[in-house]
């Protein structure tokens, strides 16, 4: 028997009638007839009694039979099985497993602390029971291994100054990374009929001891964006008030007075700060 196999024991509440019947007729009849050999039923009575089992709702109990696999009870209820098989509970219920703080370094080397959320649930009773020592232990074990080897594929973000530029970074591709996740784990724990329903990022971040001087890159990064985004703008706006005031003839302005010009409203538009305007009374020339 490699597979699971599902089974219907006899009815629990027909067999509890049997059971009455016979163990309170015996002492009955010991009463009545002054005789001991309904001791005997009595007796067999009392071990028929050890082979009522319940299943609860998302419950199941494995059966053996002096070592060997009789089968599996899955549907909830009252039964009554062979007083001698040996009744093992497995729980079909969906169940929660937040994984610890691992450190890992991700594909370029660098140090992060990561953590899972796993949901999963017991599919192959056989398996869970057979195949592996602790069905559970192995989920925990495995489910590390997992997150180890994933973080290992994908860098944690993207640094294209240095020529890394990943389409999918565990940071930023949160989609991605559960699939793959979900997927590593479910082969991994197929051996114990396990069936995994959810498993994504539960933390993410980088080790403490580059934590700073990452965030400090990331800053670095963000400033350099947006002063590009600045020059571009202060680019379009200085080739905008040319153009206005030649086509308005305002002032005629030649290369060196358009160069002052341009220099001037970079400064003012560029700047951190407010620029401090000097109100030039003069004529152009001085």
């Amino acid at each position: 028997m490699k597979e699971e196999k599902i089974i219907v024991p006899a009815n629990g509440y027909f067999m509890l009638f049997v059971f009455l019947v016979v163990f309170f007729g015996s002492i009955a009849t010991i009463i009545a007839l002054k005789t001991p050999w309904p001791i005997i039923s009595i007796i067999l009575s009392i071990v028929m009694a050890i082979g009522f089992v319940m299943v609860q709702p998302n419950g199941s109990r494995v059966l053996l039979l002096f070592g060997k696999y009789v089968g599996t009870i899955k549907k909830n209820g009252f039964y009554w099985v062979n007083p001698f098989y040996t009744k093992k509970k497995i729980s079909l219920r969906a169940s929660n497993f937040d994984s610890e703080r691992l450190k890992v370094n991700d594909k370029l080397g660098n140090p992060v602390m990561i953590s899972t959320i796993l949901v999963w649930r017991v599919q192959d009773t056989y398996k869970a029971a057979f195949d592996v020592d602790n069905y559970e232990n192995f989920v925990r074990v495995q489910t590390d291994a997992a997150v180890r080897k994933l973080a290992s594929m994908y860098p944690y973000d993207n640094f294209a100054d240095e020529g890394h530029d990943e389409d999918i970074t565990l940071r930023s591709s949160v989609n991605e990374v559960s699939e793959a996740l979900e997927k590593e784990i479910d082969e991994r724990l197929s051996i114990a009929g396990i069936e995994v329903l959810e498993a994504r990022i539960g933390y993410l971040a980088y080790a403490q001891e580059i934590a700073n001087a990452m965030l400090k890159r990331q800053q670095a990064t963000a400033i350099v964006a947006a002063r590009h985004k600045i020059v571009e703008g202060a680019v379009s706006m200085v080739e905008m008030a040319i153009e206005e005031l030649n086509k308005n003839q305002v002032v005629e302005l030649d290369e060196e007075r358009k160069a002052a010009m341009v220099s001037n409203l970079m400064v003012v538009l560029c700047g951190d700060k407010e620029a401090a305007p000097v109100v030039n009374t003069g004529t152009l020339s001085h």
